[in-house]
């Protein structure tokens, strides 16, 4: 079953872009993948119409063969670029083969592990940063039924916090932690904002909170300053949404630098590579919690993935808090149900697209150019409300 044709589509938000391809083959069955690619989203549409000549023609089922010809055959070396086009032209491979053969994804992966998998809510604070916004918003997400939340309590902190920023984060971690109390985790984001001794005296006064972890307390190739930070807290460390690669995550790996790892299977060159690195992870004794900030197709082939790993943790999800309306770009979509995503159904992925919906939430652009509207969470301090 070879590829014949290939479209892509773009879904608009305010923060965002869902970047969506659809390959055609010659057995008349099509095939979904999808990305979401910070400020680039133009770039990685015009990067596969370099590579064509890798798409069209190309076996589906020769998986090995699709991660050659765009890693090694072009000569140069792999970035998010590639990594993000490959993955989109992967992950509709995989869905034209579960269609072919009749069987969801996870079956062709191994089977599962996992019925379900634990969900953690993104996106829910968007409001002022204040200790009892953080705590109301923190409790609308309990009432969802989640039983872990992440954030970003940071404003617009860079390298070191002011005294006035360091204490006002804090109180809004605390804010949180009343709201969640035994009922649900919390999940500390950094985004590599910070300089060592400044992430490992935030992780000092927060400690006997517990929380589940911190996310990317320094710059994820700052290898050094993340092992300053491991070897002065008791605070699990994540990592990984901004490394593209499996060589990037063995660096982690063989300095035992963090308890959990987070490769987005959109950037990392799809499924099968992700699940490489999930495998090798656990010869380490490091969990799994994938970055996903995707719509539908992402989370369900994150899902697919999640449920046949044995070191699987938690798996990420914004639709519920913003932009929701991009649930309605295919169906069945994944909800979250008492705070778990269960498993998905039906061949390959199980969704079928609404394209009509896709073309008419198109993204803004200029003179042909797709924009991408970005965070600038190091400039302005209302980052989190996501307008």
């Amino acid at each position: 079953m070879k590829i014949t044709d290939y479209k892509t589509y773009v879904i608009g938000t305010p923060w965002r872009n869902l970047t969506l391809l659809v390959i055609e083959t010659d057995s008349s069955i099509l095939g979904i993948g999808e990305a979401r690619v910070v400020g680039k989203t133009h770039t990685v549409i015009e990067y596969l119409k370099d590579v064509k000549r890798h798409i069209i023609g190309a076996d589906v089922t020769n998986i090995e063969d699709l991660y050659r010809r765009f890693t090694h055959l072009d000569f140069g070396a792999p970035g998010e670029v590639v990594m993000t086009g490959l993955a989109l032209v992967e992950m509709a491979c995989w869905d034209a083969i579960g269609k072919k053969t009749n069987m969801p994804v996870y079956k062709l992966l191994g089977g599962k592990v996992n019925d379900k998998i634990l969900a953690y809510a993104n996106g829910w604070y968007q409001v002022e940063r204040t200790p009892n916004e953080f705590h109301d918003a923190a409790k609308s997400v309990m009432d969802a039924g989640y039983k872990a939340m992440k954030f970003d309590p940071f404003g617009n902190g860079d390298l070191e916090l002011t005294r006035d920023e360091f204490h006002r984060s804090i109180s809004l971690i605390e804010a949180v932690h009343a709201a969640a109390q035994k009922d649900a985790e919390i999940l500390i984001e950094m985004h590599g904002r910070f300089a060592p001794h400044q992430a490992v005296e935030i992780a000092k006064a927060i400690e006997h909170l517990s929380p589940a972890w911190i996310e990317e307390p320094c710059r994820p190739d700052d290898l050094d300053a993340i092992a300053y930070v491991r070897d002065h807290t008791s605070i699990p460390i994540a990592t990984g949404e901004r490394l593209y690669t499996a060589k990037q995550f063995n660096r982690i790996f063989e300095k035992r630098l963090v308890n959990i790892i987070q490769p987005d299977i959109n950037q990392c060159g799809g499924i099968f590579e992700v699940k490489k690195i999930a495998s090798t992870a656990e010869n380490y004794s490091i969990m799994v919690a994938p970055h996903n900030v995707g719509g539908v197709i992402s989370t369900t082939a994150a899902l697919h993935l999640m449920v046949t790993l044995r070191n699987a943790k938690i798996l990420e999800h914004f639709n519920d808090f913003v932009d929701s309306h991009v649930k309605k770009a295919g169906k069945p979509y994944p909800e979250v149900v008492d705070g778990y995503f269960h498993l998905p159904d039906g061949p390959g992925w199980g969704v079928e697209l609404n394209i009509e919906f896709i073309e008419s939430n198109p993204p803004k652009s200029d003179n042909g150019i797709i924009l991408d509207p970005g965070l600038d969470m190091f400039r302005k301090t209302n980052w989190h409300q996501r307008f």
